[in-house]
């Protein structure tokens, strides 16, 4: 059993700084991991999670890997249980420099608009009658929040470099004379990047492997597929070592990270396969076409699809970092769209379905 801000310490200048999980029963939030590194005079810390208990944890470990005579803070996205104590670099004495996304800037000002948003897609297949409200408390737990800090900017005010690591090629930005890689990714969500850190070989890909679906409004599968490939690509070429992300509280080594990322490609290749079937199953009553209905165009009850692929989820050992129904929903819409499927109109019980295909006539 691991407890919120415990240590894993890599090498005497990089600790792995552990969170909790999510229980919204409990009034608990989740808090991602984050990263101490120290990069020559460099104090690098890669995220900061949320609670006070965290920040003390961060402090603690800053003090461990010392020493240092300036800070760098890297937010690899704007979700509330990454940048909660953002300001923290602020009070170190020390000069100090901050980087955030720019697609994230926006849900970091208004992280309240953010999930009401997020639960108000998913309001009828999640039976979510007070989406609005379910957001409010749910943000709530994430205290005190502090995303921004005196120095903080965004990675994109700085010009974009070609970083070659091994055999792959990224777009991104380096610091502390390049020991430090920040690699845009954008699967989970529009702004993620994931860190490289040169000299211990570590991978942090904060939440892209949070399991084999994103369940955000702004994921991208295939980024998030695509980024779980050039990850295991940089193991099996011997430029990473070790790898660890937001919510595993361990550090996979080697062989077993290539397995990890493996099995979760294979599981989002296995989720879509059940998805077509899902699909199926829940075509809306007096439809015919059975199995293949969301292929021939039928009309698919949201509702019901959400049961199934919760069930299927259950099966396939698929659960993420927040193994609930609402995440679960959040999942089974976006695997709704990548089988092509859409919303019939705005209304919460709207059934989904292809949109026609037109091929096109020559003129004349």
């Amino acid at each position: 059993m691991t407890a919120l801000g415990d240590l894993i310490e890599i090498d005497d200048r990089t600790v792995l700084v552990l969170g909790q999980e999510l229980d919204l029963g409990r009034g608990q939030p989740d808090v991602a991991n984050a990263l101490v590194h120290r990069a020559g005079d460099t104090l690098v810390l890669v995220d900061t999670g949320v609670t006070e208990a965290f920040r003390t944890a961060l402090l603690e470990a800053a003090g461990r890997v010392g020493p240092w005579s300036r800070a760098l803070v890297l937010t690899t996205h704007g979700h509330l249980d990454h940048v909660g104590n953002n300001d923290l670099a602020d009070g170190l004495g020390v000069p100090a420099e901050h980087c955030v996304p720019a697609p994230d800037v926006a849900q970091m000002r208004d992280p309240l608009g953010y999930w009401v948003r997020a639960f108000e897609r998913v309001a009828g297949p999640a039976a979510l009658t007070d989406p609005a409200g379910t957001a409010a408390r749910v943000v709530s737990l994430f205290q005190p929040m502090r995303p921004f800090g005196e120095t903080t900017r965004t990675y994109e005010e700085r010009p974009p470099e070609q970083i070659r690591i091994g055999p792959l090629r990224f777009t991104g930005w380096t610091f502390a004379d390049g020991a430090v890689r920040v690699l845009r990714s954008q699967g989970h969500c529009a702004g993620h990047v994931i860190v490289h850190l040169r000299d211990p070989g570590v991978l942090h890909l904060s939440d892209e492997d949070n399991g084999p679906c994103g369940a955000m409004a702004d994921a991208d599968q295939l980024k998030i597929q695509t980024v779980l490939g050039s990850a295991a690509a940089l193991f099996e070429a011997g430029e990473a070592e070790l790898l660890t992300d937001g919510h595993t509280f361990a550090v996979r080594r080697g062989p077993e990270a290539v397995s990890h990322l493996d099995r979760l490609l294979s599981r989002a290749a296995a989720l879509q396969e059940a998805g077509l079937g899902l699909a199926g199953a829940a075509a809306v009553a007096g439809e015919s076409g059975g199995a293949e209905a969301a292929g021939a165009g039928g009309r698919i009850d949201a509702s019901a699809f959400t049961a199934r692929f919760g069930r299927a989820v259950a099966d396939l050992g698929i659960g993420g970092a927040n193994p609930n129904a609402l995440f679960t929903a959040m999942m089974a819409v976006n695997q709704l769209r990548e089988l092509g499927l859409r919303p019939e109109s705005d209304a919460p019980d709207a059934p989904w379905s292809r949109p026609p295909s037109r091929s096109c006539k020559p003129d004349g």
